[in-house]
């Protein structure tokens, strides 16, 4: 029976594609119309890391962090099959088929082939708990996964990307496609993106909640924090497309050529990964989990790594961008698609509907 909880996308997350959207044309309209924008965002180039994008991204991934409820990852730790399914589908499954989707769509594009391998390395730690809360999935192994896919990564992601992007592509005879990365570059791009607004968000967790109580920290501080993601997000991307704006106007058809593979990606890895939680058992909600863990991807991480290891002005960055232009659409369409599933499957699981979950 459907009882009367209902799920309305907030003002500012309904809007999300529309402020997304109109950050990228401002950001081009800046780069091309104000000489002396790009001039400044350069001046804060210190190498190949542009010191705006960092404290942007820094930022950006903080409040979704810091939502994280660490003390229940012995929650998920403790089910072995579902935490089995998880990194199966997070760490198996994505990478290959991301791999496999790059070289297929890319191979004439290694710059874009390269960042599109890249995103499927970096597997989402943020957004993915805004589509499971729609969606009606199981918050708490949202949050363990959320925190297990955040520590994988610091450990994993640098030798995940030397494998994908140095060694494997030479091996199909993809011209262009062997980069000179070291996994201690890598790794030292990872900690100062992924390790500092982790550790920033766990000390928060852990101190706040035990000074101010669990209910002030979810009640009162969350929501104060939540905000700041989409604002420096928004702020990233006007950064980002104000430095790649020439090439987004004189080559819309490369848009196009990244984000169809990244369509395809989303679409099947939340199908395959929803039956596969289905086959081994699991209810709706924590398939509905699983599944949205496994389709997203931390685009914040792959452009940050991209950045920092090709430059600013690169393919790999410019491929990245085009990442959360896609994912936003798709995945809103993914969580009506979650309750036709929850409607066909797991009929007599249904805990709440869900309205206005569609595009403006």
């Amino acid at each position: 029976m459907v009882q009367g909880l209902t799920k309305r996308l907030s003002f500012l997350d309904r809007y999300l594609t529309v402020w997304i959207f109109s950050a990228m044309f401002l950001g081009i309209g800046l780069g091309y119309f104000v000489p002396g924008f790009k001039t400044l965002i350069n001046y804060f180039q210190v190498g190949t890391t542009n010191m705006l994008i960092a404290i942007g991204l820094i930022l950006m991934m903080y409040p979704p962090l810091a939502k994280v409820k660490y003390e229940d990852l012995p929650l998920v730790f403790r089910n072995k099959k579902v935490l089995g399914l998880s990194l199966v589908q997070n760490w198996v499954v994505g990478p290959i088929l991301m791999f496999v989707l790059a070289i297929v769509f890319l191979h004439n594009y290694p710059e874009y082939m390269v960042g599109l391998i890249m995103m499927g390395m970096a597997r989402c730690i943020a957004m993915v708990i805004v589509w499971n809360d729609l969606a009606c999935g199981d918050r708490e192994y949202a949050a363990g996964l959320v925190a297990f896919n955040s520590i994988f990564q610091v450990l994993f992601f640098s030798v995940y990307c030397y494998v994908f992007v140095t060694v494997l592509p030479p091996l199909f005879g993809i011209k262009g496609a062997e980069v000179n990365i070291s996994m201690g570059e890598i790794a030292t791009s990872v900690f100062i993106y992924l390790g500092i607004p982790f550790l920033a968000g766990m000390i928060t967790h852990f101190s706040l909640t035990r000074i101010k109580g669990k209910e002030w920290y979810e009640n009162s501080f969350v929501p104060a924090i939540s905000p700041l993601t989409l604002i420096f997000l928004l702020f990233t991307i006007v950064v980002m497309f104000a430095t790649q704006g020439d090439k987004i106007l004189s080559q819309p058809f490369d848009v196009v050529v990244i984000a169809i593979p990244l369509l395809i990606y989303f679409v099947v890895m939340f199908v395959v990964s929803f039956f596969m939680s289905k086959k081994l058992g699991t209810n709706y909600e924590k398939s509905a989990t699983l599944s949205f863990t496994a389709a997203s991807n931390n685009f914040e991480l792959a452009i940050a790594v991209s950045i920092s290891v090709f430059g600013l002005n690169s393919g790999q960055a410019f491929a990245s961008v085009i990442g959360p232009l896609v994912e936003v659409p798709v995945l809103i369409s993914l969580v009506n698609l979650a309750f036709y599933f929850q409607r066909k499957y797991f009929a007599n699981q249904m805990t709440c509907k869900v309205q206005d979950v569609t595009l403006p």
